[in-house]
C-alpha cells in the first residue's frame, strides 16, 4: 500500500506516513480472543488492511499474566503504527483490558459478533466519554453496606471498573424477598431515558438495588453499556 497523500510505499497497510505525516487509517478495530487478535484498519468506512497476532497460553498463572501483558503490548504496537483517531475493541475481556491499559487512546468497546460492521454502522455517532478513575473512586452514596460479602464487593467493583461508568451508588437492602437460590447473583437492568442503569444484587432472599450512573446520554447508548456490563458479570460467573 502507498500513502494516500504522497505515494510513499508503506511497510504495512494503513501505516502512518512519516514522510508527509499523513494518517492512512483513521480507526482500528481490535477483535481479541484468548490466543489471537485480528486488527482491522479503516479509513472512513473502507477497510484498508488487516493483520493477525497469535500467542500461546501458559498453564502457569504467573507466566499467563505476563503472556497476556506481552500479547496486549504487541497489539498496542500495531495500533500505534497507524496513529488512528479512534480505537474499537471486542472479545476477551482480560486481553481488552490489557490493551486499553497499554494505549493512550480513548478505547471504545463494540459487540463481538461482527465488530467491524458495528464500527462502520456507528461511524459519525458521538462516542461515550471514558471515565479515567479507579473503581474504588466511583463507589459512593449514603448506603455503605453491601450484600453478598466479598462476592458482592467484587460485583460492585466489576461494574465500577467499566470505562463508561461514572459512579455506582449502593442502595438499601430489601430482605423481604422469598428467593430460595443460594449464592450471590447480579443483573443490570434496562437503561432509563438518561442512559443510567440499575445493578440488582441478590443474596438468598435479600436484594440490593444499586444505581449506576453512566456516560450515556440516552436509552439507546445506555443499553450498550448495560449489555457490556451483563457480559462482564456473566464472564465473571456473577449473573442472575
Amino acid at each position: 500500500m502507498e500513502c494516500s497523500c504522497c505515494g510513499t510505499p508503506l511497510e504495512k497497510p494503513g501505516d502512518y506516513c512519516l514522510v508527509c505525516e499523513t494518517r492512512n487509517a483513521d480507526a482500528v478495530v481490535v477483535h481479541a480472543e484468548h490466543d489471537h487478535a485480528t486488527l482491522t484498519f479503516l479509513d472512513d468506512e473502507e477497510v484498508v488492511g488487516q493483520t493477525d497476532i497469535a500467542t500461546t497460553p501458559e498453564d502457569d498463572a504467573d507466566l499467563e499474566g505476563r503472556r497476556v501483558r506481552n500479547f496486549a503490548g504487541r497489539v498496542a504496537d500495531e495500533v500505534r503504527r497507524k496513529r488512528p483517531e479512534e480505537v474499537y475493541v471486542a472479545g476477551d475481556r482480560a486481553v481488552v483490558q490489557a490493551v486499553r491499559a497499554d494505549l493512550h487512546y480513548d478505547v471504545y468497546r463494540v459487540p463481538a459478533e461482527d465488530p467491524v460492521a458495528a464500527v462502520i454502522e456507528r461511524r459519525g455517532e458521538r462516542e461515550l466519554d471514558i471515565v479515567e478513575k479507579a473503581p474504588a473512586e466511583k463507589i459512593g452514596g449514603s448506603h455503605s453496606t453491601l450484600i453478598g460479602g466479598r462476592v458482592g464487593q467484587r460485583t460492585i467493583r466489576e461494574v465500577a471498573a467499566h470505562p463508561n461508568v461514572k459512579k455506582v451508588i449502593p442502595g438499601p437492602i430489601d430482605a423481604s424477598g422469598s428467593g430460595a437460590r443460594g449464592g450471590v447473583r447480579a443483573k443490570v437492568t434496562r437503561a432509563d431515558g438518561n442512559g443510567n442503569v440499575r445493578l440488582l444484587i441478590r443474596d438468598g432472599s435479600s436484594v440490593q438495588e444499586n444505581r449506576v450512573v453512566t456516560t450515556a446520554m440516552n436509552r439507546e447508548m445506555g443499553e450498550r453499556v448495560r449489555n457490556d456490563l451483563n457480559e462482564a458479570l456473566e464472564e465473571a460467573g456473577l449473573t442472575d
